[in-house]
């Protein structure tokens, strides 16, 4: 009998009282450092939130994005529109809350995390192009930040890469 009643308090606190309602009480520099890592699971988090933004609302997150900036956003065909966009979030939401020379480092090594999982989505020959190309966007935000462009002599060279 108090088995049956523990089971029926527990479903009807999970009824009143839904998942999202447990993020409620963490702070916004809570929730950007889980949807922030280097993971598959992190980005899948921050996508899922992106595309049902009202359980958010409160935290006023920045969800604007120009995705890669002065570069191509899918350069060669490879879909990094997505990886810049997640991006974008990191570092203008931590410079919102001011804390973005602590987090720049691991914003850009997530977005190179993001761009290596598109990558793996294509082909033998096509992944090189792509891993290579990633690995060009990945520097260019490391080094440079928001400021930084790919060129296309990068484009070049990825391009030759997949005609081998």
């Amino acid at each position: 009998m108090t088995r049956r009643l523990l089971v029926v308090l527990l479903l009807a606190v999970a009824v009143l009282f839904p998942a999202n309602a447990a993020y409620a009480a963490d702070s916004k520099a809570t929730v950007l450092a889980r949807w922030t890592q280097p993971t598959a699971a992190s980005t899948a988090a921050w996508n899922d939130a992106r595309t049902n933004r009202p359980p958010w609302a409160s935290y006023n997150f920045d969800w604007s994005t120009d995705y890669c900036s002065s570069s191509p956003d899918n350069p060669l065909g490879f879909t990094f529109d997505n990886s810049c966009w997640h991006h974008d979030f990191g570092y203008r939401n931590y410079k919102a809350i001011g804390a973005f020379a602590a987090n720049k480092a691991r914003l850009d090594n997530t977005f190179y995390a993001d761009l290596q999982r598109v990558c793996a989505t294509y082909g033998t020959v096509s992944r090189a192009a792509c891993n290579s190309l990633a690995w060009v966007y990945y520097q260019a935000v490391k080094n440079f930040g928001s400021l930084a462009a790919v060129t296309q002599a990068d484009l070049d060279r990825a391009a030759a890469l997949m005609e081998k």
